[in-house]
């Protein structure tokens, strides 16, 4: 191929390439479709011929070194329709000229490591594999609806707008990758939308200046490898894991970008819900997220030892409702969020929780969450006795005005640990149950005090003691005899005067043994509240 002058085209150009120079020049959109859906189906069987083909050494020409636009035009490449041969090899070089290419088909894979774009748009196209490790773009990167079958690599890429590939079908790489993105800079949003992935989603370290959606999205895991691979990710607003709104009658969310994407917090007539499913495990491990994580309505699919993992995640708010899952775990080790916004019936049962150290401020339920069931999530996440998530529930609820509910959770605390004491100190933790349900319940010692007092009164009016001190002694007053016995230090001026013999001394041993019982009980409740206070 020799070098044009000014205006001229270069040699041995087939006539589906001197058409797209010369809309190259033009900046106009060069459209060689059969106008039959079937025929211009990209990822049809259906054979593209000559008359449609372009060398992808031709376009990489135009991309790098191509001809001056014509005066009053901006030079651009805009595709429908084509079918690039060869392999595209951009590798290194710097991309001027605006990028479109919808519905075409690539023969070979997509060379872009270290390349330099304004903005580059692939609109429902197949590609074979895309290799842009360390790519840059001043604008946007588009790739909705596309279809590639050894995977995504875009690590250390930084893209200077959005990032946008929702309804994009993506394959593995030879390491069971589908998408990786390692290192991954976006300087506003990243959509993945309706996305479809064989392999892992590897986005690890990578920043997103804007919310990350991955809404209505399936993400399946390849043998070994999770199906979303992202700590410390950092997102500057939302994560969503969440369901989109898709047509009833196509499918489709409706039209994508270059040309906008429907997203009405509101579902509009004609549609259905399609969840955030994802077969295999998360690892969210130290992502950092400005305004939320939602996973409202997603539907994990997790083996026994697989995880949604979320250790040491900061948010202002964790939205956590998504279909329980069978097996796996839950861990949320470490997190801390603000906000958790949860329903009961999204956790699961003992063994699949895990949340040592698991920080939350504000409790919000969707529904109706019972203290009971919330006692059971935290002994689910606690299959050994572990003290810190019931004082942070109890926190929690004596924080928003819950002081009765959150004595309940610190009594479970005390059952909790009364498992894990040898007998003699099981038997003591009985009785304190009992008695004052330690001290938790304070009018139970109350209860207790009168029945006992009243008991003894009426024992102790059936019975007229000996003076132990001759004349020296106060009138008999059974009541108050009982109640000097059964309250310790106080004395009421009855106790050691009288000499009681046979069972009466055991009567009053046990008056007194279950005074102190009841003081020393009523004494560790109020210690435990001070140390709260």
């Amino acid at each position: 191929m020799t070098e044009p002058h000014d205006g001229e085209f270069p040699d041995g150009l087939s006539a589906a390439e001197l058409g797209m120079w010369q809309s190259f020049r033009t900046g106009t959109t060069y459209d060689l479709r059969a106008r039959d859906g079937v025929r211009d189906d990209p990822f049809a069987p259906h054979v593209w011929g000559p008359e449609r083909s372009v060398a992808a050494r031709v376009v990489a020409r135009l991309l790098l070194s191509g001809p001056q636009a014509r005066p009053g035009r901006v030079a651009a490449l805009k595709l429908r329709g084509l079918l690039i041969t060869g392999r595209l090899d951009l590798a290194g070089g710097r991309v001027d000229p605006y990028v479109e290419m919808t519905g075409c088909r690539f023969e070979e894979e997509v060379l872009l490591p270290e390349c330099h774009f304004t903005t580059l748009r692939l609109v429902g196209c197949a590609i074979p594999r895309l290799e842009a490790a360390r790519l840059r773009t001043e604008g946007d990167l588009h790739l909705p609806r596309c279809r590639v079958e050894r995977g995504i690599r875009l690590t250390d890429a930084q893209i200077g707008t959005d990032l946008l590939i929702s309804q994009i079908d993506i394959g593995p790489d030879r390491q069971g990758r589908a998408l990786v993105g390692d290192g991954l800079t976006v300087a506003q949003d990243l959509q993945a939308e309706m996305i479809e992935t064989l392999g892992e989603l590897s986005l690890r370290g990578a920043k997103v200046g804007g919310s990350l959606s991955l809404r209505g999205s399936r993400l399946r895991a390849t043998q070994g490898l999770r199906a979303l691979n992202a700590p410390q990710l950092s997102v500057e607003r939302t994560l969503y894991m969440s369901e989109a709104w898709v047509s009833v009658d196509t499918g489709n969310q409706g039209t994508t970008p270059p040309y906008g994407i429907a997203n009405s917090p509101t579902p509009a007539r004609g549609t259905r819900p399609q969840v955030f499913r994802c077969r295999g495990g998360v690892r969210l491990d130290d992502g950092r997220f400005g305004d939320a994580i939602d996973l409202h309505k997603a539907v994990f699919v997790l083996t026994g030892h697989e995880e949604l993992s979320l250790r040491r995640t900061v948010a202002p708010e964790l939205r956590f409702n998504p279909e329980r899952p069978a097996q796996g775990r839950v861990v949320l080790n470490g997190a801390k969020v603000v906000t958790l916004i949860d329903v009961s019936t999204s956790w699961p049962g003992p063994g699949g929780l895990a949340m040592g150290g698991f920080v939350y401020e504000n409790l919000v339920p969707y529904g109706h969450f019972p203290l009971s069931r919330r006692l059971e999530w935290v002994a689910a996440a606690t299959p050994e006795y572990v003290p810190e998530p019931y004082e942070r529930l109890a926190a929690v609820l004596r924080s928003s005005g819950e002081d009765a509910d959150a004595r309940e959770v610190l009594l479970a605390k005390q059952r909790r640990r009364r498992e894990t004491l040898p007998p003699a100190a099981k038997l003591w933790g009985f009785v304190q149950d009992w008695t004052v349900a330690y001290g938790y319940r304070p009018g139970r010692a109350a209860v207790w005090m009168a029945l006992l007092w009243a008991a003894g009164t009426v024992a102790f009016s059936r019975y007229e003691p000996a003076s132990l001190k001759g004349s020296e002694h106060p009138e008999w007053n059974p009541a108050l005899y009982a109640l000097d016995l059964l309250v310790p230090v106080i004395d009421l001026g009855q106790d050691g005067y009288w000499r009681m013999v046979g069972g009466w001394q055991w009567i009053a041993a046990a008056l007194v043994m279950l005074g102190w019982i009841l003081a020393t009980t009523v004494a560790a409740g109020a210690s435990r509240l001070l140390r709260r206070g």
